[in-house]
């Protein structure tokens, strides 16, 4: 093994070894999030004893899958009796995002084994990663990194597991006459509205809010699954062609101004 070869492998064993200040770190990074995990998670699983899920079968979706926005996607698929392709097209449209968190977080850990690998993607939120990266922007072998990954996902996991058997063991107890099921579309607005951060993401909310509407009548509840592949191809054009040739023309001209 040559002299490069040995600097770069024990680069990668110190950021894989075990780093209680790291992890610390990663800890009180995320710790203001959990709180509102947790919410969201009792709110998740209200909605899914609410919408026709028995207890064994909400805690088996929320051990499993641990998708808030999946969840709450399928739940009307699951109780039209939609067929079980619908219900993971749905999911998988609504998950889209994590293929580019995977495009993001999957360099600086390639090197692990896929065991590993397929544990820590189970259990990475949208969160965790956005704090991560914020922390770790470039592939730099730091001592330390998995450590802090493990401090942000896996506090995180808990809370949301936490408030969602809360959830499920509330929903059950709670009367069908107080109306929480609604919950689950409260709480997905709760999460939209901070996301439509430019003109691309808000034209791709009011054309898939749209399209749901007139799609309605769709067998299945297949209007969803339509409105939400039209609303990310409207945001993705627009955010292509108008946008980002926006950019440009303005960092060019202040470039030729400067």
């Amino acid at each position: 093994m040559s002299a490069g070869t040995q600097a770069d492998q024990a680069a990668l064993d110190a950021v894989d070894a075990p780093n209680k200040e790291a992890w610390r770190a990663g800890f009180k990074t995320g710790l203001p999030t959990l709180f509102g995990i947790a919410a969201w998670g009792m709110v998740v699983g209200i909605a899914m004893v609410k919408s026709g899920l028995s207890v064994p079968q909400a805690l088996g979706m929320t051990l499993l899958v641990f998708a808030g926005s999946a969840q709450l996607a399928s739940l009307p698929l699951i109780a039209a009796q939609a067929p079980i392709w619908v219900i993971f097209a749905t999911a998988l449209v609504v998950n889209l995002r994590f293929v580019i968190f995977s495009a993001l977080l999957g360099p600086h850990f390639a090197h692990l084994p896929w065991k590993q690998r397929f544990l820590l993607g189970y259990i990475s939120g949208d969160l965790t990663v956005a704090l991560f990266l914020q922390r770790y922007p470039t592939l730099e072998p730091i001592a330390g990194k998995l450590s802090y990954l493990k401090g942000l996902m896996f506090p995180n996991w808990f809370a949301w597991q936490f408030g969602s058997l809360i959830g499920i063991f509330l929903g059950s107890a709670i009367p069908a006459e107080w109306g929480l099921g609604f919950a689950g579309t409260l709480a997905i607005l709760c999460i939209t509205v901070p996301l439509i951060i430019n003109n691309a993401a808000l034209c791709g909310v009011l054309v898939a809010g749209a399209i749901s509407v007139l799609a309605y009548d769709l067998p299945y509840k297949l209007g969803l699954l339509v409105a939400v592949v039209v609303g990310m191809v409207t945001a993705m054009v627009i955010e292509e062609t108008i946008l980002k040739p926006r950019d440009r023309r303005n960092v060019k001209r202040k470039a030729d101004h400067g």
